[in-house]
């Protein structure tokens, strides 16, 4: 085990998701249990490019594991798209003698740290997936993607009970714009009619299916689940067909939005976080770099940047038999 690491930086970047701060919280503690410094690094790569860098210490992360969203902040950074802004980032990183970096974010944010350990090859970077949508490759689950999930389900409840009373068919829009995992499992969960996904391409017959099975076979309601995706037309899109094609039907549209991404995070993604956060620090110890810690089978696995971003992670085909079985 290399002892090479003095200090790291840590930092969130991309849309929150649950379970961010006890991600940071664990991280942080790791280290310092470790006798390394932590520095946070604050509105994620806006920051490392600004220099919003400040030491962190054990009490900066009390009473965190438990709230949603992120201490750390987050916000869009256009400059960390350029090689002149990722120069200003290496050279806060000098600067403030940080040496890692752990940074905590979906898709986007670990392709700007694996563009950014490319271009720094002294600088070991290790992501954590934190993404309500569940779309990278090398791990089983993301963190926020539970608490998104029992989110949905309970406003899904609670939308049966005035589709039923009104025998309405309700399009509930929910987040996944290329990974239809939230829409597919919440529908399995809240007992839903259909789950419409970017991995499925809905054709205008299938909607006559859908419509049919969810109307005819003694059903006073219908609920169907939608990825936000483009493919999919959105829930709004698919409502408009709807109510061309079968004006007899009363459609109405919920949109979930940025309510899946709020909320204290649920009992699973507060421990996978402890454990990511704590793997995220041993993996620098044994000189890894250049790798998200992932989850495969319940195993922390070490998932190399190139084998986790910009890959679509297939949905698996047995949940989609299972949705059309149960909703028959």
């Amino acid at each position: 085990m290399s002892q090479s690491v003095k200090c790291i930086g840590i930092l969130t970047s991309g849309g929150d998701a649950p379970g961010m701060n006890a991600a940071i919280r664990a991280v942080t503690r790791t280290a310092i249990y470790n006798n390394i410094e932590v520095k946070a690094i604050y509105r994620g790569f806006r920051g490392l490019v600004s220099g919003d860098i400040v030491p962190f210490q054990t009490n900066c992360v009390s009473n965190i594991i438990q709230r949603g969203g992120t201490v750390l902040k987050s916000a869009r950074c256009d400059e960390f798209m350029n090689a002149e802004g990722r120069k200003k980032a290496a050279d806060n990183l000098a600067k403030h003698n940080i040496d890692a970096l752990v940074v905590i974010g979906g898709d986007g944010t670990l392709t700007g740290a694996s563009v950014l350990a490319s271009e720094n090859p002294n600088l070991s970077i290790v992501g954590i997936p934190a993404t309500i949508d569940n779309d990278l490759n090398g791990t089983d689950v993301t963190l926020g993607y539970n608490t998104a999930l029992n989110t949905i389900v309970e406003a899904v409840d609670k939308i049966r009970d005035t589709a039923s009373s009104h025998e309405r068919l309700f399009f509930i829009e929910v987040m996944g714009r290329n990974c239809g995992a939230l829409a597919l499992n919440s529908a399995i969960a809240a007992g839903a009619e259909a789950a419409i996904i970017p991995e499925i391409s809905i054709e205008k017959d299938q909607l006559h299916e859908l419509i049919s099975q969810g109307f005819r076979k003694s059903k006073n309601s219908s609920l169907v689940l939608v990825a936000e995706s483009e493919i999919t037309g959105g829930a709004l899109k698919l409502a408009e067909r709807v109510k061309k094609r079968y004006p007899e039907y009363d459609v109405r549209v919920s949109i979930l939005g940025h309510l899946q991404r709020g909320g204290a995070p649920s009992a699973d993604d507060r421990i996978l976080a402890s454990r990511m956060g704590y793997a995220a620090i041993q993996a620098l110890l044994e000189s890894q770099r250049n790798i998200m810690i992932g989850v495969k089978n319940e195993e922390i696995v070490y998932v190399p940047f190139s084998k986790a971003i910009k890959k679509i992670k297939p949905i698996n085909p047995d949940l989609v038999n299972l949705l059309n079985v149960l909703s028959t």
